[in-house]
């Protein structure tokens, strides 16, 4: 829809004409317009050393198989060093959201079994 917008205004078409073409408010098609200061943003584009859904993947299914990091590089086509990088990244991100409710378990259970407190100096703000 923005490309149809960003269009018609490169042909010199008005607000109105614009967004009566997109089914939207003029004030929307203004306020995209004046966001970007009437010039179209350019395209964005990921870094070629990104790695894209499909190879995290396929990492993540050799991975699974047991196959050897190598292995799955030369089976994606990229440098094995990029293929190690990724595997501690998504470990951690798997074992920090296993982790927690794990954890705020621990700190419950050991709140619990610490002993009440008996000096005026740790309950004076009570």
């Amino acid at each position: 829809m923005k490309e149809d917008l960003w269009r018609r205004w490169r042909a010199g078409e008005s607000i109105s004409v614009i967004s009566r073409a997109l089914g939207k408010p003029p004030g929307s098609v203004f306020t995209v317009l004046k966001h970007h200061g009437g010039i179209a943003p350019a395209e964005r584009v990921r870094r070629a050393d990104r790695l894209s859904a499909k190879e995290r993947e396929s990492i993540s299914r050799g991975l699974g198989a047991g196959a050897f990091l190598r292995s799955i590089a030369v089976l994606i086509g990229r440098p094995a060093s990029t293929v190690s990088r990724e595997v501690p990244a998504t470990a951690a991100e798997r074992s920090t959201v296993r982790s927690l409710p794990s954890n705020a378990l621990k700190s419950g259970h050991a709140a619990q079994n610490r002993p009440p407190c008996r000096t005026t100096q740790c309950c004076a703000g009570w």
